[in-house]
């Protein structure tokens, strides 16, 4: 466990009954990586739903968060009209939603909640709650991880996104 757990665990303890629409395109879409950090971080007692296939709207993935653990610059998300990202739509519950804030890197400042729109596979359109990188933390400085395009392709074949998404993600460590 890191110095976070507490931080999450007085959050839950006073968070409301709600639901919060979750937008994942990232890395935790890989459940074994998933599984590992959440053990790691003892919460273990939080399992991520299984969630529907989804797609945000009028933003796209961009490279803009040099992480020292992965070794290169991350996956955020910016603003981009017509443009679409692929990936699943959870509920959460209000209670485990640090939870998520952890994993997303919210807790330490890294990212933000960002609110998008996601159109489902029936087309309906929803507000969900997506993760960005911190405008304030945000470099293109240095090469695109590729240890982080692997896993983040790897979370994109496991949760079932389209292959030509998949092959774009691949891609991305060109850039």
């Amino acid at each position: 466990m890191d110095s976070h757990y507490d931080q999450v665990m007085k959050q839950r303890a006073s968070a409301g009954q709600g639901v919060k629409r979750y937008f994942a395109y990232s890395t935790i879409l890989d459940r074994t990586a998933f599984l590992e950090w959440r053990s790691q971080h003892g919460y273990d007692f939080f399992d991520l739903p299984l969630g529907k296939l989804a797609e945000a709207l009028d933003v796209a993935v961009v490279f803009d968060f040099p992480s020292r653990f992965w070794g290169g610059r991350v996956a955020g998300l910016k603003d981009s009209k017509g443009e679409a990202v692929f990936g699943r739509l959870f509920e959460i519950s209000e209670k485990d939603w640090a939870v998520i804030q952890h994993k997303e890197g919210a807790v330490t400042g890294m990212s933000v909640e960002k609110p998008v729109k996601v159109k489902l596979e029936g087309g309906e359109v929803v507000d969900a709650i997506a993760f960005a990188t911190n405008p304030v933390r945000a470099s293109t400085d240095g090469a695109v991880s590729p240890n982080f395009v692997q896993a983040l392709t790897r979370g994109a074949k496991s949760a079932g996104l389209p292959d030509a998404w998949v092959q774009k993600l691949s891609a991305s460590a060109s850039g």
